[in-house]
């Protein structure tokens, strides 16, 4: 590890243990940032014709962001437009055909803050960067993502779960964040309430920046094609000749290495659940794009495929007969595809109760919780005999959470950002 790097080590553990010092420290260098990216670039010209996306802090091509643009790409209305996307890694995504014609920039780069600055649109999906400040007359759209289960922002109320921030801390930087977008992409109206009250926008007197159109990211489930499935398999590299179990764990916002980042801490026997139902199954494993650390399962070749490099979820969706999760979103987007859902929730009481805490009573969740090993094995047979039905429940489930994923949503989206 280098002198830097240590340095930055020692800093957030000290942080960590030192939150008022912390928070006057962020506060600090927000507007040390703010001072400089608006002395450097408020000046430039806003170009009509220009629209920046980026996904995660330019970790991805992927999500809502991604769909809206491939769909503007469709649209005549946008020939001779300039695309920007934002990546921390350039060289890892200049060979994807669908960003040929646009310019990459290095996310936080110097080139970064120009093409921001002169962007008339900006398309993400997660926080700005701090040091960031919305112009008059430019247009930012929030399009998050995932409809949440567990508790965001400002409604969370468990201190002692989030060893990164106080809840001063997570309200101060979300009020700070919020006041820069002009719109806030929904899914759903039980998704808009959760969000108006999450991100302080009811507090704000912001409300009406929610843009409630569904979800752009699960456009694909209403559209895909057989080619589609078959270009995952292949990219995955997984056999047809077996049924497929997607793996999507979150992260735990106590579970944090200084330095480092999330840990994912693995609480399944993969060994024994090979033995109970590898005969019939493989298992894709995806990550959360928070978690840092490495997995190694050559153990299991041809039983787990780790998948978590693949950007987009919304493509392995389409390769999955069942999907296992925890509390991630993930399963309101998967239930657009009416398969079977298992909740691996091992740690119910602790996540509800002092991590994060839910919007909805999980017993409204389609699918079987299970709380241990047993469980899940027995689940997964169940499906596999046949058990499955998509019940009144199900529907249901859809109905609140799912109506506007229709396979326009990404449609939707842009007749709203560029109504003018």
């Amino acid at each position: 590890m280098s002198f830097k790097e240590n340095i930055r080590t020692w800093m957030i553990s000290y942080f960590k243990k030192h939150p008022n010092q912390r928070f006057a420290a962020r506060i600090f260098l927000k507007k040390f940032r703010s001072n400089q990216y608006l002395s450097k670039y408020g000046d430039l010209p806003l170009d009509n014709k220009k629209v920046l996306f980026e996904v995660f802090n330019g970790r991805q091509y992927s999500c809502n962001p991604r769909w809206i643009y491939e769909e503007m790409r469709k649209d005549s209305r946008f020939d001779g437009w300039t695309f920007v996307w934002a990546f921390v890694d350039i060289e890892a995504h200049a060979n994807i055909p669908e960003l040929e014609d646009c310019v990459l920039v290095e996310h936080k780069s110097e080139e970064y803050f120009r093409e921001f600055a002169t962007s008339k649109y900006v398309i993400v999906n997660a926080m700005l960067y701090g040091g960031i400040s919305r112009k008059d007359g430019q247009t930012i759209m929030q399009t998050w993502h995932g409809t949440p289960l567990k508790r965001l922002r400002c409604d969370i109320e468990a201190e002692d779960g989030n060893v990164n921030n106080t809840l001063e801390e997570i309200r101060a930087r979300n009020d700070s964040d919020v006041i820069r977008y002009t719109h806030f992409l929904s899914p759903s109206e039980w998704a808009s309430k959760r969000f108006i009250s999450a991100f302080n926008l009811d507090g704000m007197g912001m409300e009406d920046i929610i843009t409630e159109v569904g979800y752009p990211r699960n456009d694909i489930m209403s559209n895909y094609t057989s080619k589609d499935v078959d270009d995952i398999f292949e990219t995955v590299g997984a056999p047809r000749d077996k049924k497929v179990i997607l793996y999507a764990p979150t992260f735990r916002d106590n579970n944090h290495v200084s330095g480092k980042g999330y840990k994912h801490e693995e609480t399944l026997d993969f060994k024994r659940l090979q033995d109970a139902i590898g005969d019939d199954y493989i298992i894709l494993f995806r990550t959360h794009y928070f978690i840092a650390n490495s997995f190694d399962f050559s153990a299991y070749e041809g039983f787990i495929y780790n998948v978590s490099g693949i950007a987009d979820i919304s493509e392995l969706y389409l390769m999955a007969d069942i999907l296992i999760t925890d509390y991630s979103s993930v399963f309101f987007d998967y239930a657009c595809l009416k398969r079977p859902m298992i909740y691996y929730m091992y740690d119910l009481e602790e996540y509800s109760n002092d991590i994060r805490g839910f919007y909805l009573d999980v017993n409204e969740l389609p699918g079987d919780i299970v709380k241990t090993e047993d469980e899940l094995i027995d689940s997964i047979l169940k499906v596999r005999d046949g058990g499955f039905v998509y019940d009144e429940k199900y529907e249901a489930f859809n109905r609140k959470f799912n109506y506007l994923d229709d396979g326009n949503a990404s449609k939707r989206a842009i007749e709203a950002i560029f109504k003018d």
